[in-house]
C-alpha cells in the first residue's frame, strides 16, 4: 500500500476484507502467515531485502503487522504473480519510499511490467489454442465413425 502525506493508493481492485478492524489490527508473524499464505521466513525476508522496512514491533521485539501491511503484502505478491523480479519490488518499495517526486519513476516500473504481462498473456492465449484444435481433434476423432477396411 502506498501513503503519501496526501493521499493512499491501495494498489487493488478494491478494499480488502481484513481480519479485525483499523485500530485493532496487530497481527503476529504467524497470523499473517496464516491469513497471506505467505511463509514466516518469506515475511523475514520480505523485510530484510526492504521490501516490508515498515513493520512495527512489540516492546518485546516481537513483530506486529497492521491491516496496512496486509495491503501491501497483497500487492507484492499480484507483482510476484506478474513476474516482476524482487529487486524491481524492492526498488519500488524504495521509491515509496524516497517521496511523491518517484511517481513518474513508480510508474514506468508498473507500466513494463504490464507489458510484460499483456505478452505472457498473449502468449498463454496462442498456447490455450493449441490446445484447443488439439482437443477438438481427440474429441472428432472418437466421434468419427470407423471406417471398414478395404483390404
Amino acid at each position: 500500500m502506498e501513503t503519501t502525506s496526501t493521499r493512499t493508493d491501495a494498489c487493488a481492485s478494491g478494499p480488502a476484507a481484513h481480519p479485525r478492524p483499523d485500530g485493532q489490527d496487530r497481527y503476529t508473524i504467524s497470523e499473517v502467515a496464516a491469513f497471506t499464505g505467505l511463509t514466516a521466513h518469506t515475511l523475514r525476508w520480505y523485510e530484510r531485502i526492504g521490501l516490508m522496512p515498515h513493520v512495527d514491533r512489540s516492546h518485546t521485539g516481537q513483530r506486529r503487522f497492521t491491516n496496512r501491511d496486509l495491503d501491501w503484502l497483497a500487492f507484492v505478491t499480484k507483482l510476484r504473480l506478474t513476474g516482476m523480479p524482487v529487486a524491481h519490488m524492492v526498488r519500488y518499495a524504495e521509491l515509496i519510499r524516497e517521496g511523491d517526486h518517484t511517481f513518474e519513476e513508480r510508474q514506468e516500473l508498473l507500466e513494463a511490467t504490464r507489458r510484460d504481462v499483456k505478452t505472457r498473456i498473449a502468449e498463454l492465449q496462442d498456447t490455450l489454442a493449441v490446445l484447443d484444435y488439439k482437443i477438438d481433434f481427440y474429441a472428432g476423432a472418437r466421434r468419427a465413425p470407423e471406417r471398414p477396411s478395404t483390404s
